[in-house]
């Protein structure tokens, strides 16, 4: 079954910036790597702004797709903190691997954003949505300041993701056992008060 429209051209303007930087990214060059007739793209999206943030809605419904649910609802079965471990270690290794393309272009669009108070605007909205994630799964693991205690978690996995994918290190991929015993140790540090 052939994906809805604004998906296929979502897709395809990711790939795009995944291979090329924004400096690649046009409407006719979506329409083209999407395989869509000239015109697709700009009838969905007629801005510029308007496709930089339909870029954005999509990677962050890719990167979340998967996401397992554990802030609601009875305590899974295993200490939430080994779990949080576990979901953070699989989901920074998905980022680096198979979801690389996907953090390539998010890596790009938090640059831009920086530039774009429009597009700064969508980006902290979505991401938003991993912090209160973050802070709703580091409460059920015994975090006494969620909110804050989100806010570096997001700061070392967002640092790990650049490292590994963009900066200095990024010839190499750790495996999930090295990222889950990073996390568990960074999970230590951040919830036995060690900070």
């Amino acid at each position: 079954m052939t994906p809805p429209r604004p998906t296929l051209i979502a897709d395809a303007a990711i790939d795009l910036i995944a291979d090329t930087g924004l400096r690649g990214l046009t409407h006719r060059a979506v329409d083209e790597a999407s395989g869509l007739p000239a015109g697709s793209t700009s009838n969905l999206a007629r801005t510029r702004a308007a496709l930089l943030e339909l870029v954005l809605t999509r990677i962050v419904e890719r990167e979340t797709a998967d996401y397992p649910v554990f802030t609601e609802g009875p305590p899974p079965a295993v200490p939430a903190r080994d779990l949080l471990a576990e979901v953070g270690a699989e989901a920074l290794f998905q980022a680096l691997t198979t979801g690389r393309r996907l953090t390539l272009a998010r890596l790009e669009l938090a640059l831009e954003a920086t530039r774009r108070p429009e597009l700064r605007a969508v980006y902290d909205r979505l991401g938003a949505r991993f912090a209160e994630l973050a802070a709703a799964l580091l409460a059920r693991a015994g975090s006494t300041d969620p909110t804050a205690d989100a806010r570096r978690l997001i700061r070392w996995c967002d640092g790990l993701l650049f490292n590994a994918t963009a900066g200095s290190g990024h010839w190499y991929v750790p495996m999930p056992e090295e990222l889950r015993g990073e996390v568990t140790r960074y999970l230590s540090a951040l919830l036995d008060g060690e900070f």
